[in-house]
């Protein structure tokens, strides 16, 4: 069976009242942010010693922390931001295992310098792939030394965000420091948002097997082609919902076939934590029943 789970940073709260909330969810898991109120888990500042005390009390809560958030722009085009955003990464990536998981996620990556999700021409030039790869080697091999997994979230607008550049991808990296985040919703754009079905068979069909952790959120066409941001207490990569063609609301709030996804992800992974996202605290319960219910009628 599939276990929910969360990003604790939904829950902008102490450790033990973002845990007590996670258990008054129902929640089986969660993806670790590294954001609670009264611990300082910024660049420098994590320790061993915090890590255990945050893994201990998610494990005495009977509630496993199955991957920790690392979402930054790996490959900014500023060199100086960039090393700090890459060391930093790095640093969560060392501490990975004291929170009790190998697993680390973070998205490819923009050129763009003022969002870390919108498009720049060079995402798309050989010359960028070779730089973001050469990125992502370092990060598989510290997460490697270290005894973790770093995982790649593709998104459309990012350097991966196709099926074939995620195959190309781990074609040319064949690293045991590598694995994947599955996201449906991150590979539309205007061109595969009107085959839904198609593009979410042919991701499983072409990377099922890479996939350690799945996430819940949901897609639509936008309304505008903006970057879109809601308004909640958190850290930045939890405000965003989508830019370009296609909106990024929570799940049941949009047009993804949530029965075949699920049916895929079962089918290929039946033990696999499928986190929830893209939400603001009050939507919480309608997400999570809406997931539930899924899985209780395909049978996962």
């Amino acid at each position: 069976m599939i276990p929910v789970g969360i990003f604790t940073g939904y829950f902008p709260y102490d450790l033990n009242t973002v845990i007590d909330k996670l258990k008054g969810h129902g929640f089986s898991t969660a993806q670790l942010d590294l954001s609670f109120k009264d611990m300082d888990f910024s660049a420098g500042n994590i320790t061993r010693e915090k890590c255990h005390t945050v893994r201990n009390a998610f494990r005495d809560a009977n509630l496993p922390i199955c991957a920790i958030s690392g979402y930054t722009n790996i490959i900014h085009p500023d060199k100086q931001e960039r090393a700090r955003r890459v060391g930093y990464l790095k640093e969560i990536i060392r501490h990975a295992r004291d929170c009790g998981t190998p697993y680390v996620i973070s998205e490819t990556g923009t050129y763009n310098v003022e969002s870390d999700w919108v498009h720049d021409p060079r995402n798309k030039t050989e010359e960028g792939y070779e730089e973001a790869l050469k990125v992502i080697a370092e990060l598989a091999q510290e997460a490697y030394d270290h005894g973790a997994v770093f995982l790649v979230e593709n998104y459309v607008n990012n350097v991966i965000g196709s099926v074939d550049e995620v195959l190309r991808l781990f074609a040319d990296l064949r690293h045991p420091g590598l694995g994947m985040l599955m996201d449906p919703t991150n590979y539309f754009d205007e061109t595969t948002i009107n085959d839904v079905d198609g593009t979410i068979n042919r991701m499983f069909n072409a990377l099922g097997d890479r996939i350690k952790i799945a996430h819940a959120k949901d897609c639509k066409v936008a309304e505008d082609q903006s970057e879109k941001h809601v308004a909640i207490d958190g850290p930045e990569a939890n405000t965003f919902r989508g830019a370009g063609a296609v909106e990024l609301p929570a799940a049941g709030l949009g047009i993804l076939n949530y029965p075949l996804y699920i049916e895929r992800l079962h089918e290929l992974n039946p033990n696999i934590p499928l986190i929830i996202e893209h939400l603001d605290e009050e939507d919480v319960p309608r997400a999570k029943r809406y997931v539930d219910d899924t899985l209780r009628a395909v049978g996962a």
